[in-house]
């Protein structure tokens, strides 16, 4: 019994030994686990990123940009989106997302278990990687911290994260975030953005429908898109009404009323930049200012001086008239081009600027017929010759040199010749045969230069009063100006009134042969127009940041530069050039215009430049070649005033008819225009005119009627 005993004493105390020995490997492994999986942990969270960042979270905003009336026209942003505070964001909203994404989220801590375990055991029954199971605060965490790799790793992360934000965020603040943050298709982030792409609507607007469907799209918005599957699209909804039925967020009636409206097919073109050469315009400044980051993510609220009410006429008028202008080119090519002949048939361009008179405000800018072609702005970028609408700023260095309206000048043949320092008239040589005659033995002659001018029409009227010049735009008359005043004068005239282009100071300079800019020209004319206070044109009146700073405001800079007197007087003739004039296309207006045409040689450049009291505007055609149209009829204003007409109908379509203010020190007089004297009873032409007191004539006129 003894020896028996003794061996089950012995058996027990080798099952005791295994036992602790067990124990013993199991506490080794248990600690090597816990050690290693706290070091894999650690290694995992090491790069975790602190939620105190979320305080100074600033995701990439909209910069929008508005026109005058505040509509909006262009949205520069690398990821288009707004950010509202939940209060503005409607409720209907909040719930369907609730619903639909984590219908616990009030109750939970962060995560959730039991949606974590249920995504890892589909995923294990599928073999991929973890995903599913989210609840709103670990999407969030997973938006704005986390890569969108689709790991184990990157899950631990996103649940430590959502504990944290957590414990640092209330539901609204983490709620609001979430809203602001989701992507929903089309380029766009945050209900704001999304509401404009899908419904054209402001987000406070948004109906139960639009709230439901939005909703729907958080999962996947490619997937559930209605332009590309509108009956899943409406599916997708359907699910998302009967996940608020089920939660007590709407009743079955709001639910059935819903399911009969469609789900938005198109998406609205809001995006869509307008008035994109002006856009460019103003882009270039605000980004050598503020910064390209600024500028495509800073929230900025740039307010413009634009009106897209005239913008859309005067892109839709120009591409109009220029399309049936191509048109009438090519059927001339076609029916005169040969091997021998080979036409151009290039595209024509045009550009047109519409300036505020007394501010110098930017009311229109267009850059060419298609930005999509061709990004180069026309109006601010492109110098042309201004051909004959350089002309008022000749016959303002005349009136300051006290020539009156009246005043006899002459439209004759003339030929200047260069010394080799400056051009001089050739003296003695009146009329082409005098001119032939003078300038043959200097024919061939590489160092004599000649210049001889010519009127459009190849005609000559003599002695004219110096209105009829500029209503009949002659050349001759010009240069005879020109070589009177001096060319010095007349450049320093330009350059007062607004032009920044270098001006040669050579007699040709009065037929505009030196090159400016349309807006260069409009704001010039507007000098005029304005009494003689220059303005600068400008576009911006004010940019906001996105905490509602204002960062910048114009203020209009005035400065007088000629006589408010000699500015009417020459505006009283500009009316002339349209009541009697190269311009009479404009008289459909039936109100004061003042205004002068342009072509250049060769009708390169085809120009109307047109003022009132309020509004100056600038219109030009050309090729961007430089070449010229085959078709020689084409001017200034049988090509540019019938477009730049409309276009003014629309801007001043509500304005009442006014005239152009009439300042001190300014008389009229009946005088005869054949002479330029005071009418007597027998003449019969009488023409009231004006004049700077103490100027006007005081003859009376002596000619045979």
């Amino acid at each position: 019994m003894l020896k028996k005993y003794k061996i089950k004493e012995l058996k027990e105390l080798s099952s005791h030994k295994l036992f602790l020995r067990f124990v013993y490997l199991a506490a080794i492994f248990s600690s090597i686990a816990i050690i290693s999986s706290s070091l894999l942990m650690r290694k995992i969270l090491s790069d975790i990123p602190s939620i105190d960042k979320l305080d100074e979270y600033a995701p990439s905003l909209t910069t929008y940009i508005y026109d005058i009336n505040k509509e909006i026209i262009a949205e520069l942003s690398i990821e288009r989106r707004a950010f509202l505070p939940l209060n503005e964001i409607p409720v209907d909203l909040q719930n369907a997302v609730i619903a639909m994404e984590d219908h616990n989220f009030f109750k939970h801590w962060g995560i959730s278990p039991k949606g974590i375990m249920r995504a890892l055991m589909r995923d294990i029954m599928h073999r991929r990687a973890a995903q599913g199971g989210s609840t709103i605060t670990q999407q969030l965490s997973k938006l704005i911290f986390l890569k969108p790799e689709k790991t184990i790793t990157r899950k631990i992360k996103e649940m430590f994260l959502s504990i944290q934000i957590e414990r640092s965020f209330s539901k609204q603040e983490i709620l609001q975030m979430y809203l602001n943050q989701i992507y929903w298709g089309g380029g766009v982030y945050g209900v704001q953005a999304a509401a404009r792409l899908y419904f054209d609507k402001d987000v406070s607007k948004m109906t139960l429908a639009d709230c439901a469907f939005l909703a729907g799209l958080v999962a996947s918005p490619g997937t559930y898109s209605p332009s590309k599957d509108e009956k899943k699209a409406k599916h997708r909804r359907s699910l998302v009404l009967n996940r608020m039925l089920d939660r007590g967020y709407i009743t079955g009636e709001e639910m059935e009323e819903v399911l009969k409206e469609p789900v938005p097919i198109e998406k609205s073109s809001m995006f869509t930049v307008k008035a994109p050469y002006f856009v460019e315009h103003i882009r270039r400044y605000l980004s050598d200012k503020y910064g390209s980051a600024q500028l495509w993510k800073g929230g900025l609220k740039i307010y413009t001086t634009l009106d897209m009410s005239i913008q859309k006429v005067a892109e839709e008028e120009m591409e109009k008239q220029l399309k049936y202008r191509d048109e009438e080119q090519a059927k001339y090519v076609l029916n005169n081009s040969s091997p021998n002949n080979p036409l151009s048939t290039a595209t024509l361009q045009g550009s047109f600027v519409m300036l505020d008179v007394k501010t110098g405000a930017i009311r229109a800018m267009i850059g060419g017929r298609d930005y999509n072609e061709s990004e180069f702005n026309r109006a601010t970028q492109s110098k042309r010759q201004a051909g004959s609408t350089f002309k008022p700023f000749v016959w303002m260095s005349a009136l300051m040199s006290a020539y009156t309206p009246a005043t006899m000048v002459e439209d004759s043949p003339m030929a200047f010749y260069y010394n080799g320092k400056d051009w001089r008239l050739l003296e003695g040589a009146t009329d082409s045969y005098s001119i032939d005659f003078a300038i043959q033995p200097f024919v061939g002659d590489k160092d004599f230069k000649i210049w001889v001018p010519s009127n459009y029409s190849d005609k000559f009227m003599g002695r004219i009063p110096l209105r009829r010049a500029l209503e009949l735009s002659r050349n001759l008359t010009s240069v005879y100006l020109v070589n009177r005043v001096g060319p010095t004068l007349v450049v320093d005239v330009a350059h007062k009134a607004g032009i920044e282009s270098y001006l040669s100071p050579v007699p040709s300079v009065g037929l505009g042969t030196s090159l400016v800019t349309n807006l260069e020209m409009a704001n010039a004319f507007g000098t005029f127009a304005n009494a003689g206070i220059y303005t600068d044109p400008f576009s911006i009146l004010k940019v906001v940041d996105a905490q509602g700073k204002i960062l910048e405001s114009y203020t209009p800079r005035e400065e007088e530069r000629f006589s408010p007197q000699n500015c009417y007087v020459l505006l009283n003739m500009m009316k002339g050039v349209v009541e009697r004039g190269t311009g009479s296309y404009v008289k459909r207006l039936k109100r004061p215009i003042a205004g002068k045409t342009g072509t250049s040689q060769e009708s390169k450049d085809l120009w109307f430049i047109g003022m009132t009291p309020d509004l100056v505007a600038a219109g030009w055609v050309g090729y961007d070649d430089y070449s010229f149209p085959t078709l020689k009829h084409w001017t200034g204003g049988g090509v540019v005033a019938p477009w730049w007409t409309e276009i003014m109908k629309k801007a001043l379509e509500d304005k009442p008819v006014s005239n152009f203010f009439v300042p001190d020190d300014i008389v009229f007089v009946t005088i005869d225009p054949t002479t330029g004297k005071l009418a007597l009873p027998t003449c019969k032409n009488k023409f009231l005119e004006a004049f700077v007191k103490g100027s006007e004539p005081q003859e009376f006129c002596d000619a045979e009627h």
